[in-house]
């Protein structure tokens, strides 16, 4: 999947009136994944993504990932972005959401693996949407 393709299906996916809006989320999203994921996971899915997205998960490598709980994930998304927690928790959800369509399954449930059970919620909302 190429850039424009993941940005488009993130457009589609959480009804965003502009491209720039799903960039913004897209790239909340990886940057906050990028913090949270460990060693060099963020690393190894940047290698399956497009070079702009790519980016927003590199530059963490060979460190521990920070322990936050899914509330502040969704928070650390709201504050990048400027929107609400429940917005953010929707964006993420889209974005995840077409994560898992661009990466090999293996990929994406070695990052399943970097989340700790409260973020349970997420990766079910990410199955069914």
């Amino acid at each position: 999947m190429n850039y424009d393709q993941f940005i488009r299906a993130v457009k589609e996916s959480a009804s965003f009136e502009s491209r720039e809006g799903a960039i913004q989320a897209t790239k909340a999203t990886l940057e906050t994944m990028r913090e949270r994921l460990l060693g060099d996971e963020a690393s190894h899915l940047a290698a399956q993504l497009p070079k702009e997205l790519g980016d927003c998960l590199r530059g963490r490598e060979g460190q521990m990932g920070e322990h936050f709980k899914v509330d502040e994930f969704y928070r650390r998304i709201a504050e990048r972005e400027g929107v609400d927690a429940d917005v953010a928790q929707s964006h993420a959800t889209a974005v995840m959401s077409v994560l898992r369509q661009a990466v090999s399954s293996g990929e994406f449930s070695d990052v399943r693996l970097g989340f700790a059970k409260d973020y349970d919620e997420l990766f079910a909302a990410i199955a069914q949407h």
